[in-house]
């Protein structure tokens, strides 16, 4: 488990800029599932840490990365690993 410290992220309302390119729901009104500890829950409560080359959206209950986007020379790659489930009620 990771031990982060202090509050250098965002909550997960920023996620609706980076992850439009690949969604076409709005990611922001999808609920996910932490694969490690279980939590359900609205990807607009996540925590985003965008000051990287990347963007690292992490459970706010466990702290584990949920999800990587990170924009390379050959497009956008997309790890969302930590995730158990995502769903959008339309």
């Amino acid at each position: 488990m990771s031990t982060l410290q202090g509050n250098d992220f965002e909550d997960g309302n920023v996620l609706g800029g980076p992850f439009a390119e690949i969604f076409v729901h709005d990611l922001t009104a999808a609920t996910g599932r932490c694969r490690f500890c279980g939590l359900d829950g609205p990807m607009a409560a996540v925590h985003v840490y965008s000051r990287a080359p990347g963007v690292v959206v992490r459970c706010p209950g466990c702290q584990e990365v949920l999800m990587r986007l990170v924009s390379t020379p050959r497009g956008l790659e997309l790890d969302a690993s930590g995730l158990a489930h995502l769903s959008w009620r339309l």
